[in-house]
């Protein structure tokens, strides 16, 4: 879940001035703010970008219910959870938001319509009634092209991911800071292009081949459509079911993926606990053949696996067109909320599992400045899991508030605009 903070209060905050904090409750204090002196003069937006997931519906409620036992069946219900999603979501404003699992996409659409959104929504395939979602500010933004993937059309499931570009609007009052005065001054800038990708992945964690075959099609078809727009900054959010130090991860993050370095099963770095333990490891589930053996020694992959990851049986080195950066990495945070690489200890909480799955990623023509840190570890145990009677989701949001670099000024003035998932 990510979520964005644009108004006049910190972008990382999670409560408001002049009210005293409750417990559990994130503050200014709890965000992170990226040394934003070597800028320069910045052009503020009040909006934000966000990804959220719109989790735990009546239907995963009643189907998985080993994973909810601890949460109160009232903070279960749709209509306690929705007022705490609307209240949160208003809190931050975001200008942008993305949701995964969005099942009554309709009572969302006019929930969120009170508050000056419009959005679009992707279905997933088969039997499931839940799909992606991306609502925007439709004072900040318009939507200029929409291309949603249907990954059963692949072989790969029946996850759907959606791709908005969407376009600054000309009207869009924004804020100039200098680097030597502490003034603001309202302007108008021109519209500039953002694309918007939006994923839940597959959560089976014996299927790397499919988890990586989604979210290499969703880069590949968002490289293109970037391409085909003028080169338009990226940013992807969703529900990766992997973790930060899993080779999904790191494929997400660099040029290039040997998938039979690692172990299909082990791919995504999920751990399922029995009940009663809390999983939660920060540990490397990935690891590369040893000794020198061969690696189809060491790691088997089917051909059909090679296929569905690779796009052909022949391709067992994946691409990353994208030169994707994480939001979260690129922000300076707490040692009590993140991992040793800059990643939050975790967005997930529920009787299996409590760990990272979520992310915001960008590309490099836009750079974070800052992010709302997540719950500490201490204080998810304390709930006994998500949601709660504060927090409407199963996941928790990740904010981040995210500039438009200006090519024309050598990066000296980035348009500001929040973003959040």
């Amino acid at each position: 879940m990510k979520a964005t903070n644009p108004g006049p209060n910190h972008a990382g905050s999670r409560s408001e001035p002049g009210r005293r904090k409750r417990k559990h409750e994130h503050d200014a204090s709890r965000s992170s703010r990226r040394d934003s002196s070597r800028s320069g003069k910045r052009r503020r937006t009040s909006g934000g970008d966000g990804t959220r997931r719109w989790v735990c519906s009546p239907r995963d409620a009643s189907i998985y219910k080993n994973l909810y036992h601890r949460v109160s069946p009232e903070n279960l219900k749709w209509d306690h959870r929705k007022r705490r999603i609307r209240k949160e979501l208003n809190r931050y404003n975001p200008s942008i938001i993305c949701f995964q699992e969005v099942d009554r996409f309709d009572d969302l659409t006019d929930l969120l319509r009170k508050d000056g959104y419009v959005g679009v929504h992707k279905a997933r395939t088969g039997d499931a009634s839940d799909g992606c979602a991306i609502f925007w500010k439709e004072e900040q933004f318009a939507l200029l092209h929409q291309e949603d993937i249907e990954y059963r059309k692949y072989g790969l499931r029946d996850n759907v991911a959606q791709l908005c570009m969407l376009k600054t609007c000309h009207n869009y009052s924004t804020v100039s800071t200098s680097k030597d005065a502490n003034s603001e001054v309202a302007e108008f800038t021109p519209s500039q292009t953002l694309l918007v990708g939006n994923i839940h992945v597959l959560f089976n964690p014996n299927r790397g081949d499919v988890k990586l075959g989604q979210i290499r099609l969703l880069l590949d078809k968002a490289f293109t459509m970037s391409q085909q727009w003028g080169n338009s900054p990226v940013v992807i959010c969703g529900d990766f079911n992997s973790t930060p130090q899993s080779a999904v991860h790191h494929f997400l993050s660099s040029p290039e993926l040997d998938i039979l370095l690692y172990d299909r099963k082990k791919i995504s770095g999920q751990i399922e606990l029995p009940a009663g333990q809390v999983p939660f490891s920060t540990q490397s589930i990935a690891s590369r053949s040893r000794f020198g053996m061969p690696k189809l020694l060491k790691y088997r992959w089917s051909q059909e696996e090679i296929h569905l990851a690779g796009g052909s049986r022949e391709c067992t080195c994946l691409k990353n067109p994208l030169k994707l950066l994480s939001a979260y990495q690129g922000v300076p945070g707490h040692q009590n909320t993140r991992d040793c690489s800059g990643e939050p200890l975790a967005t997930s909480y529920h009787s299996k599992f409590m760990g990272t799955v979520d992310y915001i990623w960008h590309s490099a023509a836009l750079v974070p400045l800052r992010v709302v840190e997540t719950l500490p570890i201490k204080c998810l145990k304390s709930l006994g899991g998500l949601p709660s009677e504060k927090w409407g989701s199963d996941h928790l949001s990740l904010v981040c508030e995210l500039a438009f670099i200006d090519d024309a000024n050598h990066a000296n003035s980035p348009l500001c605009s929040k973003i959040s998932a």
